[in-house]
């Protein structure tokens, strides 16, 4: 009879202790607002970044240098198409990708200035892994391009700049997505245009609808 109340017992515990414990990640998506596991982020929701806080966006003409193009008013705005549950990979349509010129400024020799900088063939697709990989990807046959449009002593020069696809990383210590020396190609431009440029650029926070998101 002791024995057989000693198993019941611990039975008992061990079905209380299994109810009680809480939620794995497995349980939650993705991407979420408030905290890690949070608030599922809804699919048609738009997420929005501006650059971090006094840092600025380069296109650098080799990854080591400083020669080059920085703006630091910057913001990429992205709609949410699939958040599963984590871990796994979330799905974003990248709609939207800004520069603002006169944010911008150039040292190369012979720019005078910076007229516009465009994010071409957009939509773009997003994808944000729950290990914080951000993979950017253009349609299929497209390329990711920019098209950077330059004043100088002889008058404006416009340097096109391709990629196959950009990869960032997603950080939940300050919502932020960074993109670290992401090479791009002159596919068309005069001799001013450099021949390759590097993007550097850290976004933060990341929010939907005013509301942090995180990665999980």
């Amino acid at each position: 009879m002791r024995t057989r109340t000693l198993l019941t017992l611990a039975g008992t515990v061990a079905a209380l202790t299994l109810s009680a414990a809480p939620a794995s990640a497995a349980d939650g998506t993705v991407l979420t607002t408030g905290s890690t596991g949070g608030t599922a982020v809804a699919v048609g929701d738009v997420l929005t970044a501006p650059l971090a806080s006094g840092t600025a966006a380069t296109l650098y003409s080799s990854a080591t240098g400083t020669s080059g193009i920085s703006c630091t008013n910057s913001q990429f705005t992205a709609t949410v198409t699939d958040n599963p549950e984590a871990p796994g990979t979330a799905t974003e349509s990248l709609s939207g990708h800004t520069f603002d010129s006169s944010s911008c400024t150039s040292n190369v020799v012979g720019v005078l200035g910076v007229t516009s900088i465009t994010v071409d063939n957009l939509p773009y697709t997003t994808t944000v892994a729950s290990d914080g990989t951000v993979t950017v990807t253009p349609a299929e046959g497209s390329t990711i391009q920019t098209t950077v449009r330059l004043r100088t002593l002889l008058g404006t020069i416009t340097c096109v700049y391709q990629a196959p696809s950009l990869i960032g990383t997603a950080d939940n210590d300050d919502n932020s997505i960074n993109f670290d020396d992401q090479q791009f190609t002159k596919s068309s431009g005069s001799s001013l245009c450099f021949a390759n440029g590097f993007f550097t650029a850290k976004y933060a926070p990341v929010t939907d609808n005013g509301e942090l998101v995180f990665v999980n």
